[in-house]
């Protein structure tokens, strides 16, 4: 793996990172939607680093969760439930930022979170295992 990509990967972490910090914040302080917008922003920019670990990339947001289950879920890289988490929590940011009258509710956003601190540990492990 060369350097530049070396830097994307680390640079998506930080991202994913420093949003999931965001997500908890926003959770704290009782906006449940936008938590669920950061933890959903989170574990995007996880599945754009190991994307970005095999050469990959998408250019929609949609595409990204077909790309790690094909890439990464199908070869047992990350769990399954991983794929599914993605796309859940990409459905309720969609719903959430898009739709009228959308409340998103405490447990909502919880578990949001939660999934994506577990998406982020799968991820960086992966990531590590992919190096050996």
């Amino acid at each position: 793996m060369n350097e530049d990509l070396r830097k994307l990967i680390a640079y998506r972490l930080d991202q994913a990172a420093e949003t999931l910090d965001a997500a908890r914040q926003l959770f704290t302080a009782g906006h449940h939607r936008d938590a669920v917008n950061r933890a959903y922003y989170a574990m995007f920019y996880c599945a754009l680093a190991l994307l970005a670990s095999k050469g990959l990339g998408a250019s929609k947001h949609s595409g990204v969760p077909s790309l790690l289950n094909r890439y990464f879920v199908k070869t047992g890289e990350v769990p399954l439930e991983d794929g599914r988490h993605l796309q859940e929590a990409f459905e309720l940011r969609q719903s959430s930022d898009y739709r009228e009258f959308v409340q998103i509710t405490h447990g909502q956003a919880q578990e949001t979170i939660a999934k994506a601190e577990v998406f982020l540990q799968h991820t960086e492990q992966a990531l590590v295992d992919s190096e050996e």
